[in-house]
């Protein structure tokens, strides 16, 4: 047996923005009563594991607004209107982190946020890396940091590495790395 998905009666639209926006959908289960849900709408994101040759993964280290603190992640970023997310996952590698892949890997996705968000996010991990940098997006200071894939469990267990797009991206690729690409 199935749930009941609701049908959408109404759509009201809020606030139009450059990356995201929002909107309160009413909606209802056949019969019953009506209930709004709010729904942040974003164009989707790609988040990039890139390796070194040595089996380093580069992680950047920048300061988050909302959550008000500096944030160890995945490099990651938001995709044009339209975009391929393979496209936006090489534009992101050379801003954050200053390389461009020569094997870009796709390894799924997840949605980010599905109680209020329609972002959808796409992994992807890069090797064959090589130095190549585009300038950051404005208001970004980023560190790029290397670290062991045995140090994952450590950092995410003591609080250090807490996005938790970055650690469901980073045990996919651990996972994905060492069962088949590391050999």
């Amino acid at each position: 047996m199935r749930p009941k998905r609701p049908t959408t009666v109404a759509v009201n639209r809020k606030y139009e923005g450059n990356r995201i926006s929002l909107r309160v959908d009413t909606a209802r289960f056949e019969d019953g009563p009506e209930f709004d849900r709010e729904i942040v709408e974003h164009p989707g994101s790609v988040v990039l594991i890139p390796i070194t040759k040595d089996g380093k993964v580069l992680l950047i280290r920048q300061y988050r607004q909302a959550a008000e603190r500096f944030l160890l992640e995945a490099s990651a970023g938001t995709r044009e209107a339209g975009e391929d997310p393979e496209v936006t996952a090489h534009r992101e590698l050379q801003e954050e982190v200053g390389y461009r892949a020569g094997k870009l890997i796709p390894i799924g996705g997840s949605w980010v946020a599905p109680g209020y968000s329609s972002e959808y996010s796409h992994i992807y991990i890069a090797t064959e890396l090589e130095p190549a940098s585009l300038p950051s997006d404005d208001g970004e200071d980023i560190v790029v940091e290397e670290i062991d894939f045995e140090d994952l469990h450590r950092l995410i267990s003591t609080g250090e590495l807490e996005d938790q797009m970055s650690i469901a991206a980073l045990l996919s690729a651990q996972h994905v790395y060492t069962e088949h690409i590391r050999g």
